[in-house]
């Protein structure tokens, strides 16, 4: 999940804002926390059930990164259109329209007759989800702004519960042997009506970015940019990877059954929420550098040594090792990038972003046509390489 701020997102209501009541605030950052959640219980739900997508389309490791590769366009295609739908509807009908776009992808992705027509439904919910991210952390922005204080690690953290609670009950489900299909319409209509009661409590207009001119739509990253895009890059490639392969990983080389298999993401999920929700008080009091390094040194680490040892329950453990160590990547990264000189803060952040999407877009596909020639396992070991690329480069981070 990423925080991203386009430059041509307008005020909602630009010259008629107005400062909103501490009780109208608190519910809009309510509203807030449960749209992130919804996002990762979809996200959740999507992670356990990629073997049923497997296994009902009758796909191999190759053809599976090509379902997975069709999302991840969709969604990188989608930040060159999404700040400008936002302008044009508003960040609340934006964000309802990408939740039902995203949510309708989700229920009908076991129901096409052949791969050929699952592919535009997976480009269309990477599209939806990409939008639905702009929205909501255009509005989380907007709260930080109006607020006075920060508050977007405490809403990634709820993006990280959701993805538990979401892969959890997946699991659940499983287990009760509930069929795929009636699990992801029942979770995507919910998740549709959670967002639509939470949305009538986000904010009515947003301030005006200041910042935000019109030659800063978008910044073609170089110098220090490109060096903080990179690293993004490492950062969600890994993360893209851990989101789409650990459960067919327990699942199909360790032999874990899909129930069971599914508690692999709820791992991972949980450990990247608690790190999060603590991880503003660390960046308070640590160097940024040092803790992107040694984030980077845990997750390299965790998943370099439950590959090595093969064990299902050990790999859990490594799971939420790899959570921690990715927790900070993106906050740390996203900071770094407002402080090069010369570019303004959504300018910049904008570029780094562009970078940081290509990591899902290149990432989970890479690994299946390594997968498809060598084994799953080989091709996880991509992961350790991305980190051992994310420590080097921590030291470029002022």
């Amino acid at each position: 999940m990423t925080t991203l701020e386009p430059a041509d997102l307008p005020a909602l209501a630009a010259g008629t804002f107005e400062q909103p009541t501490a009780r109208r605030l608190s519910q809009a950052r309510r509203a807030s926390r449960a749209h992130f959640a919804a996002l990762g219980v979809l996200g959740g739900a999507w992670g356990v059930h990629i073997p049923s997508v497997k296994a009902q389309y009758g796909l191999g490791e190759g053809s599976l990164s090509l379902v997975l590769f069709a999302a991840a366009c969709g969604a990188v295609l989608s930040l060159f259109f999404a700040g400008r739908t936002i302008g044009r509807f508003g960040v609340r009908r934006a964000l309802v329209l990408g939740a039902i776009v995203m949510a309708a992808s989700l229920a009908a992705v076991l129901h096409w007759p052949s791969l050929p027509w699952l592919l535009p439904s997976m480009l269309l919910f990477g599209a939806a989800m990409s939008l639905y991210d702009v929205a909501l952390n255009a509005e989380g922005t907007a709260l930080e702004s109006v607020g006075g204080r920060a508050i977007m690690g405490n809403l990634h953290g709820m993006f990280s519960v959701g993805g538990m609670a979401g892969a959890a009950l997946t699991a659940l489900l499983l287990r009760l042997d509930i069929a795929p299909t009636v699990q992801l319409a029942a979770i995507s209509a919910a998740v549709v009506a959670v967002v639509l009661f939470a949305a009538r409590f986000m904010l009515d207009a947003h301030p005006q970015d200041d910042n935000a001119g019109a030659q800063a739509h978008f910044a073609w990253p170089r110098g220090q940019l490109l060096i903080i895009g990179l690293l993004i890059f490492a950062g969600m490639t890994a993360e893209g990877v851990m989101y789409d392969w650990s459960v067919l990983y327990l699942k199909q080389e360790l032999g874990m059954a899909q129930a069971q298999a599914g508690i692999g993401f709820a791992v991972f999920s949980a450990a990247m929420a608690l790190a999060r929700f603590g991880g503003d008080s660390l960046r308070a009091r640590l160097p940024e550098a040092a803790l992107l390094r040694g984030g980077a040194l845990v997750a390299g680490v965790a998943m370099a040594a439950l590959l090595l040892i093969g064990h299902p329950w050990m790999a859990l453990v490594g799971y939420a090792f790899v959570g921690v160590g990715l927790a900070l990547v993106v906050p740390i990264l996203f900071n770094a990038a407002t402080r090069v000189p010369g570019v303004s803060r959504a300018a910049a952040i904008a570029s780094v972003s562009s970078i940081g999407y290509s990591g899902f877009l290149v990432g989970p596909p890479l690994i299946g046509s390594v997968a498809q020639a060598v084994s799953l396992t080989a091709a996880l070991s991509l992961v350790v390489v991305a980190m051992a690329a994310l420590a080097l480069g921590a030291r470029r981070i002022a």
